[in-house]
């Protein structure tokens, strides 16, 4: 149990999250699921431990300060460590209708909305970031993986989303804050764009998969030691900010 590297996969029970948390299981690695809901996180892990994966599941809302805490406290008391965070719960609470943006508009868009998508998209992966780095940093190493977006990159951003757009470009800089505070340890930290994919977020017609989203989480987060920190990739290959 010592030697097995313990995995921390939020948003967990379906989508990419949970092909993840699959994936990190078949490579030998003791999952965490975490979800909001009890039921479905727990179906979610059912599924995988009839397909013979080693799975445990954390109900909490990521968005809430003392379910970080609680789960922090569960990672020392029962494991004593946390080799692997993949921050991929997320939100895009704003209007979807790609053909008529406008309704998404930075004029218009309810700054409570922006103020929502901010704290799960953003603010959550930096109370998980703070809840884990002191158990990695005990145990020598650790891989975190921040799950964004293309639309969060400056180099490429347009007009329309700002709430889901600012908070994974937030999520980015966050990313690359982390990796310069860490660049001394062993620790890494990288940003993966999983690409469009077919979930409940991305929809029915996007391009890619969960399972192709999901190969380039995995791939960052197990990482050799002599592997980039700092860096937003996709499939394992460099993009720009």
């Amino acid at each position: 149990m010592l030697a097995q590297k313990l995995a921390v996969v939020t948003g967990a029970a379906r989508g990419i999250g949970f092909a993840v948390a699959r994936d990190l299981a078949a490579a030998g690695c003791m999952v965490l699921m975490v979800g909001r809901s009890a039921e479905t996180i727990e179906d979610a892990a059912r599924q995988l431990r009839e397909s013979g994966h080693d799975v445990l599941v954390h109900v909490a809302d990521v968005t809430d300060a003392s379910a970080v805490a609680a789960l922090a406290a569960r990672l020392r008391r029962e494991f004593g460590r946390a080799d692997i965070l993949v921050n991929n719960a997320g939100v895009f609470l704003e209007a979807r209708d790609f053909a008529v943006p406008q309704a998404a508009s930075v004029f218009v868009v309810d700054p409570e909305v922006v103020a929502a998508t901010y704290a799960c998209n953003a603010l959550a992966p930096l109370c998980l970031i703070q809840a884990v780095v002191p158990l990695m940093r005990e145990n020598g190493a650790g891989r975190i993986v921040n799950v964004t977006s293309s639309m969060g990159q400056l180099s490429k951003m347009g007009g329309f989303w700002p709430g889901y757009r600012m908070s994974k470009a937030a999520l980015n800089a966050l990313t690359r804050l982390t990796a310069r505070e860490l660049e001394d340890s062993a620790i890494k930290v990288n940003a993966v764009c999983p690409g469009w994919c077919r979930t409940a977020m991305g929809g029915p017609d996007a391009t890619r998969s969960a399972d192709e989203g999901a190969r380039g989480i995995v791939w960052a987060a197990l990482l050799p030691d002599d592997g980039p920190s700092g860096g937003l990739f996709r499939d394992g290959q460099p993009i720009d900010w």
